[in-house]
């Protein structure tokens, strides 16, 4: 038994068998790492010694006891690096202190294992943003793992994780979920606590578990729910059983078809994989519905306004006084400018100016104002679908995974790439990417994801029809 390549709830069993210890594990896992991650480039780090300190006082009987999770580089862990894959940070902070996502896995018994990579401070599409070293997709090395948590993505393809933690501010738990062929769960904005996060967009960034299978999705969402009182935008309500979903039949169910998101630019072959996805669920005796999100066409023009702006506020705080990279310069402006032009990478760069140019005086009303107005309208929009219907089906990408360096001076394609997933985290709706089926290109299979999108707060539902149509691929 090779206890890298288990699921999680796999590896829940063999612990209560008695077939596997976490030391075994986490053994295993580092020297799964150790000889496949360095063609692929999905963990920054990984500390085994820190770990099996861990191990040793792991309780076996709670929910998740003595597994190993892997975490995106931007959720801090008490005594881990926490560098965002960004230069200003790396080498140079470590976390005095554990996000509630952390505090919450490590209550239910889990043990964080490694530091996975990103683009840096989660703005990115595709890893290639990361300013350490891009990571790879591991069914074909010369294409993105997709992003920003694409190392997560990545990690749990290849089987040297068992399960990771993701964020997701526009798709970036979704999407490389979608390239890589796991499963990725965006919850509710307000269903998980975003303390200990390090902030992109605060009215977008969602932590979610990044898992083979929606069972072990459904598991650690249970364990990293529910109120924190570090986090006044986190709900104060009881968590549901989302196990219990799991083998709950959808017959009945009213899953609607977006015309919005079947149009021009969907590539033929995901087309033809989702949409077989959708007939699957309607043998199970779901009903599809056709709805309308007369909005999608500009939800890419709002997001990139809205989160930029976001951006700049929250990324000021780096600037060489407090931690992370300070440059040496003649003087105070001289140093904020030199540490923050030599920390930052472009990507990082042309957003906080982008950001900094909507909210300035004179354009404020024009552009911040307005996109906040066309928020609404498509927050309405979904609110109007699902008056209508319990869930909204759609593809995660419009495009199979690309190669390195194929978008990358292209920054306005690399942004349309998400035009299916940013919708969801404007009106802060759930959504799950399913792995159904794959594509061939240039002779290698790549993976394609059914989405699936819910009421606010509808997780279960979410759950319930991804594990009905997990079952039906075997």
């Amino acid at each position: 038994m090779n206890p890298a390549t288990l699921t999680l709830t796999g590896l829940r069993a063999a612990y209560a068998a008695g077939d596997l210890s976490p030391a075994e594990v986490l053994t295993s896992l580092a020297a799964e790492i150790e000889s496949r991650d360095p063609a692929i480039g999905g963990y920054l780090s990984h500390d085994l010694e820190l770990a099996l300190a861990d191990a040793k006082t792991a309780d076996l009987s709670k929910p998740l006891g003595g597994v190993p999770i892997a975490i995106k580089d931007l959720i801090n862990v008490k005594g881990h690096p926490c560098s965002c894959a960004s230069k200003i940070l790396h080498g140079k902070y470590t976390s005095p202190y554990d996000a509630t996502v952390i505090r919450k896995l490590r209550e239910a018994g889990a043990i964080p294992f490694g530091r996975t990579n990103m683009d840096e401070f989660a703005m990115g599409s595709s890893n290639e943003n990361s300013g350490i070293h891009p990571c790879r997709n591991p069914h074909d090395p010369e294409r993105i793992p997709g992003g920003s948590s694409g190392g997560s993505a990545a990690v749990v393809a290849a089987h040297t994780a068992i399960a990771a933690l993701g964020t997701d501010t526009g798709g970036s738990i979704r999407q490389p979920a979608s390239h890589c062929g796991i499963v990725g769960l965006k919850p509710t904005y307000g269903r998980v606590s975003r303390y200990g996060l390090v902030a992109f967009a605060s009215s977008l960034d969602q932590c979610g578990p990044m898992t083979k299978t929606v069972a072990d999705a459904a598991a650690m969402l249970e364990v990293i729910s529910g109120a924190c009182d570090r986090d006044s935008t986190c709900l104060d309500a009881p968590v549901p059983r989302y196990t219990e979903e799991i083998g709950k039949e959808i017959r009945g169910l009213r899953i609607g078809l977006p015309a919005e998101y079947f149009a021009a630019g969907l590539d033929p072959a995901v087309r033809e994989r989702v949409e077989a996805a959708v007939k699957s669920l309607e043998s199970l005796g779901a009903e599809i519905v056709p709805v309308s999100l007369p909005n999608t066409a500009h939800a890419v023009a709002t997001y990139y306004i809205i989160a930029t702006a976001e951006a700049s506020s929250n990324l000021a705080r780096f600037d060489g006084v407090r931690y992370g990279h300070r440059a040496q310069a003649d003087d105070l402006i001289g140093m904020y400018g030199k540490t923050r032009d030599e920390g930052f990478g472009e990507e990082v760069k042309r957003r906080i100016i982008l950001g900094t140019y909507v909210l300035s005086s004179g354009y404020y009303d024009a552009y911040y104002l307005r996109a906040q107005k066309v928020r609404t309208l498509i927050r309405r929009d979904f609110e109007q679908a699902f008056a209508k219907v319990d869930l909204i089906a759609s593809p995660v990408s419009p495009v199979p995974p690309f190669k390195l360096g194929e978008k990358h001076s292209d920054p306005l394609a690399m942004y349309l790439a998400d035009i299916y997933t940013i919708s969801a985290n404007l009106a802060g709706i759930c959504g799950i990417s399913v792995p159904c089926g794959t594509v061939t290109v240039e002779g290698k299979d790549l993976p394609v994801g059914l989405q699936l999108l819910g009421k606010p707060f509808g997780e279960a539902e979410l759950i319930r029809a991804a594990h009905a149509y997990e079952v039906t691929r075997g």
